[in-house]
């Protein structure tokens, strides 16, 4: 099995910065990509962003796309999400994911069925 933990959310004014990290751990032969999604209060899980875990082709929500940012290190194991110009509206609670898939377009990656492992998340409070 894997074992998926998200660090690095905290409190940000709007228009500032923050890097979030998830730790892969465990069977990692069965990952093929690598998602991040996030709830906001009242809100559903969605989608923001995803990763090929071999190539590192990446993918994103029109909504963040041009601001945040998913990329891999091989070592350590950490996927991470660079967040830039956040806005109020991108505060939520932030969670990654794995998948045994890879795919080439983005509508896949937004399924949340597609995940079989799921970190418990990290809080990203974004201020005004």
């Amino acid at each position: 099995q894997v074992q998926l933990a998200e660090s690095g959310g905290g409190l940000v004014q709007a228009g500032g910065s923050l890097r979030l990290s998830c730790t892969v751990s465990g069977r990692m032969s069965n990952i093929g990509s690598m998602g991040w999604f996030r709830q906001a209060p009242g809100k559903e899980r969605a989608f923001v962003g995803a990763i090929d875990y071999f190539i590192r082709s990446a993918y994103y929500a029109e909504s963040v796309k041009g601001r945040f940012t998913v990329s891999r290190d091989s070592t350590p194991k950490t996927v991470w999400l660079e967040m830039n110009s956040l806005k109020p509206d991108d505060t939520a609670v932030y969670y990654c994911a794995a998948t045994t898939l890879r795919w080439v377009s983005r509508e896949n990656y937004e399924v949340e069925g597609s995940y079989y492992s799921w970190g418990q998340g990290t809080q990203v409070t974004v201020s005004s």
